[in-house]
């Protein structure tokens, strides 16, 4: 769940860089929240709160999703073509700094060290 409140507290962020954890992590509780939501809306047959909960994390998820980009060391304008994006997604990062910040598999490894 820490991951999915990183990227929601970077609401807007598209420099620097996402690990592959932060990105994938934010991908499935996104799913799940979204499989939840449609169930309950279903349910209740209140369609409004997919659709607002759809529009709150979409520019988060676009954050994200550039923040990946540019781990892998590619312009975040790849997002666009979905099969590059998505194996640059599942791509490992690029070790050190690059063009784009510091690595930031590197800031987690300190910080547990």
């Amino acid at each position: 769940m820490n991951w999915y409140v990183e990227v929601l507290k970077k609401y807007a962020v598209f420099d620097g860089r996402a690990r592959r954890r932060e990105y994938w992590m934010f991908f499935l509780l996104n799913i799940l929240i979204s499989f939840a939501i449609g169930l309950v809306a279903g349910l209740t047959r209140i369609g409004e709160l997919s659709v607002l909960y759809s529009l709150s994390v979409l520019i988060p998820g676009i954050a994200v999703s550039v923040r990946r980009m540019h781990d892998t060391d590619h312009s975040g304008w790849w997002v666009l073509v979905p099969i590059v994006n998505f194996v640059f997604a599942v791509t490992e990062g690029s070790q050190g700094e690059n063009r784009f910040g510091a690595d930031p598999k590197a800031k987690a490894y300190a910080m547990t060290a």
